[in-house]
C-alpha cells in the first residue's frame, strides 16, 4: 500500500477546495430543466441538461438545487412573468454557484433566474409552430370560416369544476334579451401536462357530432397563468386551425396570445367575454331582423299608398274610358253586323245555287223520266226484277209503264244472258 494514498473523502475534499478556489464566483448559465421536484421543506431539486441541437442527444448534465428561501420567491416571479410552470422541459437562464460535496458530489445552487430568456425561447417556439402551420397552409383556415348568424348550439371544452365554465353558463342563461342557448360540456383538463391530450380528445368527440353544433368554445378560468403552456403545442394548434367549426378561445389571460389563440377563429380574454361575444352576435342578428322588418313595413306602406293613389286615379278616369270603350264597341258591333249580313247573304246564295243543281240532277235521275222515254219496270211481289232467273213459268208479274200498268202470267222465259 502506497504511503501517500488518499481516502475518497480526502480526494473529494481536495476537489471541493479546488473548485471553491477556481470557481468562487456566481455564473449565469443557459440550460434546460429536467426532473424538477420539491419536498416538504420547500427546497427544489432538479437537473440541468443540455442537448445537441442536431441529434437531440445529451451533451451535458448537472444536479441542481434551490433553497426554500429562494424558491418561494423565484417560482411565482418566474411563472407570473413567463406564463410557464417552473417545470421540466423549459429553457432557463439562471445564476448559480458551483458546489461540491464530499458525499453528494458536484451540484449547482440556483440564486436567481432571468425570465426574459425563457420568454424569448417561448416566443421562438411559438413562432416556429405558427410558421410551420403557415407553410402547411392551415394557419388561417379556422379564421376564414363564416361565423354562424345564430350561434345558439355551443360545444364547450372546459373543466366541469372550473369557475370560468360556471361564469360562462350563467352569462348565457341570463342574457338580457332572453335568447335560448344550448351549451354541451365536453370535459377536459385545462391545466397540467395533459392539457394537449385532453383537449384533443374533446375536439375529436365534437368533430364526430359537428352537425349538432354551431361553434366550439374553449374556456378556462381560475387557473394559474403558468398553466398556459399546454395551449402552446403544435398538435393542438393544428387541430384547431383545421376544425370545421369556428373556435372561440377564452382561457383567462391578458398577456400575449398563446398559439391556440393565434389559430382560433376568435380570441377573447375570459369565459365571460366568450359568452358576451355569442350574445352580441345574437343581438346583431336580432337588430338586423328588426331593421329588415321595419324596412318591410315601410316598403309595404309605401306600396299600398302608391296603389291607393293609382286606384283613385283609375276611378276618376273610368267614366271617360268606359264611354270611349262603349263607343268603340258599338262601332265594331255595327261593322260586324254589316259584315255578317253580307257574308250570310253570299253564303245563302251559294248554298241555294248548289241546292238547285242537286235538285236538277235528282229530277234527271228519277224513274218517271225513264218511264216517259218508253222504259218499263217489271215487279214481282212488289219488288223490281232485274234478273230473269228469278222468274219462273206461271209466275204473276206486274209491268209498270209511264201511264198505267198491267199484270201478266209467265208462259215461257228465255235464259239467254248477255
Amino acid at each position: 500500500m502506497k504511503q501517500d494514498a488518499l481516502t475518497l473523502f480526502d480526494l473529494n475534499a481536495l476537489v471541493r477546495r479546488s473548485l471553491e478556489e477556481c470557481l468562487p464566483d456566481e455564473y449565469w448559465i443557459q440550460a434546460e430543466l429536467s426532473d424538477v421536484r420539491s419536498n416538504t421543506t420547500g427546497h427544489c431539486y432538479l437537473e440541468f441538461i443540455q442537448k445537441d441541437p442536431r441529434s437531440d442527444n445529451l451533451v451535458a448534465k448537472a444536479r441542481g438545487m434551490i433553497w426554500s428561501n429562494v424558491f418561494r420567491l423565484l417560482k411565482p416571479y418566474f411563472e407570473e412573468t413567463t406564463g410557464q410552470s417552473f417545470a421540466s422541459g423549459i429553457k432557463v437562464l439562471v445564476k448559480v454557484t458551483v458546489q461540491f460535496h464530499e458525499l453528494y458530489g458536484y451540484s449547482l445552487t440556483v440564486l436567481d433566474v432571468d425570465p426574459t430568456y425563457t420568454l424569448g425561447d417561448i416566443a421562438r417556439r411559438r413562432r416556429e409552430i405558427l410558421q410551420q402551420l403557415e407553410e402547411e397552409g392551415v394557419l388561417t383556415l379556422n379564421k376564414e370560416l363564416e361565423f354562424p348568424l345564430l350561434p345558439q348550439r355551443v360545444a364547450v371544452i372546459s373543466s366541469a369544476t372550473a369557475a370560468g365554465y360556471g361564469d360562462f353558463c350563467h352569462q348565457l342563461q341570463n342574457n338580457p334579451r332572453g335568447y335560448y342557448f344550448y351549451a354541451e360540456l365536453f370535459p377536459a383538463l385545462m391545466q397540467g401536462h395533459q392539457v394537449e391530450e385532453s383537449v384533443l380528445s374533446a375536439l375529436d368527440k365534437i368533430n364526430a357530432r359537428s352537425k349538432d353544433f354551431d361553434v366550439v368554445v374553449i374556456i378556462r378560468g381560475g387557473g394559474a397563468t403558468s398553466d398556459l403552456s399546454g395551449f402552446d403545442t403544435y398538435l393542438l394548434a393544428a387541430a384547431c386551425a383545421q376544425f370545421p367549426l369556428p373556435v372561440i378561445t377564452g382561457i383567462g389571460h391578458e398577456r400575449d396570445d398563446t398559439v391556440l389563440d393565434s389559430v382560433a377563429h376568435t380570441r377573447v380574454k375570459t369565459p365571460t367575454a366568450a359568452a358576451e361575444l355569442l350574445i352580441s352576435r345574437m343581438d346583431e342578428a336580432a337588430d338586423e331582423l328588426a331593421y329588415l322588418a321595419s324596412r318591410l313595413r315601410e316598403s309595404a306602406s309605401a306600396f299600398l299608398e302608391r296603389e291607393q293613389r293609382r286606384l283613385v286615379d283609375c276611378r276618376t278616369r273610368i267614366p271617360s274610358l268606359v264611354i270611349r270603350w262603349l263607343s268603340d264597341a258599338r262601332f265594331r258591333v255595327v261593322a260586324a253586323h254589316k259584315d255578317l249580313l253580307r257574308a250570310s247573304a253570299a253564303l245563302l246564295s251559294r248554298k241555294k245555287h248548289r241546292l238547285e243543281l242537286l235538285q236538277q240532277r235528282v229530277a234527271d235521275a228519277s224513274p218517271e223520266k225513264l218511264l216517259a222515254r218508253g222504259y218499263s219496270i217489271t215487279l214481282k211481289d212488289g219488288k223490281p226484277v232485274s234478273d230473269a232467273s228469278r222468274i219462273s213459268e206461271g209466275d204473276e208479274i206486274t209491268t209498270r209503264l209511264y201511264r198505267g200498268e198491267f199484270i201478266s202470267i209467265v208462259n215461257r222465259k228465255s235464259l239467254n244472258q248477255k
